[in-house]
């Protein structure tokens, strides 16, 4: 048996057994020994906020339709960053170049389940780097979703960039802006956050609920502003802020999941008066100008390069490694005491 870790409603969570399937031709099979939960996108559906659940995205048209839900519950194996044992290999794919062996680790995405069925072109090139820890593999996608992000930014030596947001994809944006020259304020509503930024190569640190952040970060850059802001929260009030951060001409890069109707953003401000550049970055493609030497392939890969060289750390992220089978107890930590977590990784 399979088991498989589904929202039933909004806030349930069941670990559900289903029937292991058999392995179909093109495709391999993992056994899985690490899945990092998402903080932000994962929320969404288990709150009940993501648009899927009540409009339906028509890929052709690039719209969402109202009407018939995308998806609804119960909505399983949801998670973007696996990490497992290859077990099984569909025997006409013998011979695939830089295709994962069995007994090889790899990493990838086929959500919360003790087992993943993965066609064959979305595992080349997945096996772990050598010498990297097999739960470093779990942070493939969230460090490419930072990475995009501060690849959209397009950081200059020497810029002052403000990164929004200190989650783990925030501290990851945080590493890999100061990595590409920038000096990083990091703004967070958690002080123990602002505290790890400062480890991850932020010069500055500002509290959203008690600095005057905008004018903060204007009196350290001379009354300029920032060259560039990343939002990476997903809060409209923190995007509202980045807007007002940045120099006239500035940009503002939101990489957060913005969910319902934009509270607290008023384009009217600072936006429309200092003709800000807002940007958005999101990892169902790379920045359009890089895309002939950019792949959210290579975002990946790279990311996992820097990793395995030591330039990131992503093993310190991890607050939290919990038994697959207690899932529920692991969301209700992410929803109620964000304060207390990072990184949430379920074992299997």
């Amino acid at each position: 048996m399979e088991r498989v870790v589904q929202f039933t409603g909004p806030r349930q969570v069941e670990v559900a057994e289903h029937v292991r399937a058999e392995l179909p031709p093109g495709h391999l099979r993992v056994r899985t020994r690490y899945s990092g939960i998402s903080a932000g996108t994962e929320l969404t559906a288990y709150r009940g906020t993501n648009p899927y659940l009540t409009r339906t995205w028509d890929p052709e048209a690039r719209l969402f339709r109202e009407g018939a839900p995308g998806i609804e519950y119960p909505v399983a194996g949801w998670g973007y960053s696996e990490v497992g044992e290859v077990v099984e290999v569909s025997p006409e794919l013998s011979g695939t170049p830089d295709l994962p062996a069995v007994g090889d680790l790899v990493w990838g995405i086929w959500g919360h389940r003790s087992e993943g069925v993965v066609p064959a072109e979305r595992m080349i090139g997945h096996t772990l780097p050598t010498g990297l820890e097999p739960l470093a593999g779990a942070f493939a996608r969230v460090g490419a979703i930072a990475y995009n992000a501060v690849l959209a930014g397009d950081i200059h030596l020497g810029e002052d960039v403000a990164v929004f947001g200190q989650g783990v994809i925030g501290l990851l944006t945080t590493r890999l802006a100061q990595l590409s020259g920038a000096r990083v304020t990091a703004v967070d509503a958690l002080d123990g956050r602002l505290e790890t930024a400062k480890r991850y190569g932020a010069q500055h640190t500002l509290n959203a609920r008690t600095d005057a952040v905008a004018e903060r970060i204007r009196e350290a850059t001379a009354g300029l502003g920032a060259d560039l802001a990343i939002e990476i929260s997903g809060a409209y009030p923190a995007l509202h802020e980045a807007l007002r951060s940045v120099a006239a001409g500035g940009r503002v890069v939101a990489s957060g999941f913005y969910q319902g109707d934009g509270i607290g953003l008023r384009l009217g401000d600072e936006f429309h008066h200092n003709r800000v550049q807002l940007i958005c970055s999101q990892i169902g493609g790379v920045p359009p100008q890089l895309s002939n030497r950019w792949s959210v392939e290579r975002l990946q890969q790279t990311f996992l390069r820097l990793v395995a060289e030591g330039q990131v750390d992503v093993a310190s992220l991890v607050s939290h490694v919990i038994p697959a089978a207690d899932a529920a107890d692991a969301y209700v930590l992410l929803d109620e005491r964000p304060a207390e977590a990072l990184q949430v990784v379920l074992e299997f």
